[in-house]
């Protein structure tokens, strides 16, 4: 999409809107919970799952659109979570994903 409106690019305007959005959704969360004098159990749950949810909709249209090195280091890095911590399995799941890209599968 191009153009100007009100003699602003467009994309300036999508990146301030996103901006915004971004801003009012942190800010959203931040007044919430300081509401709470206490996180409930619940909420501490469903917070700590949302890098994992935020990584997943990063990383499955890979899965799902590229070759099978991408589905083999998913299941690779999901076998290493399960013992290692969250950057052990960022750092040999790039190594996995770039060797097997080297190797051509």
């Amino acid at each position: 999409m191009n153009g100007d409106f009100w003699g602003v690019p467009v994309n300036v305007w999508t990146i301030l809107a996103a901006a915004l959005v971004t801003y009012a959704t942190r800010a959203g969360g931040y007044l919430v919970l300081s509401r709470f004098k206490r996180i409930p159990p619940r909420v501490d749950a469903a917070l700590n799952a949302v890098p994992a949810a935020v990584l997943t909709t990063l990383v499955a249209p890979s899965v799902v659109s590229n070759g099978p090195a991408e589905a083999l280091t998913l299941l690779i890095c999901l076998l290493i979570g399960l013992r290692l911590p969250m950057m052990g399995m960022f750092a040999i799941g790039w190594v996995v994903i770039v060797a097997l890209r080297a190797t051509g599968i």
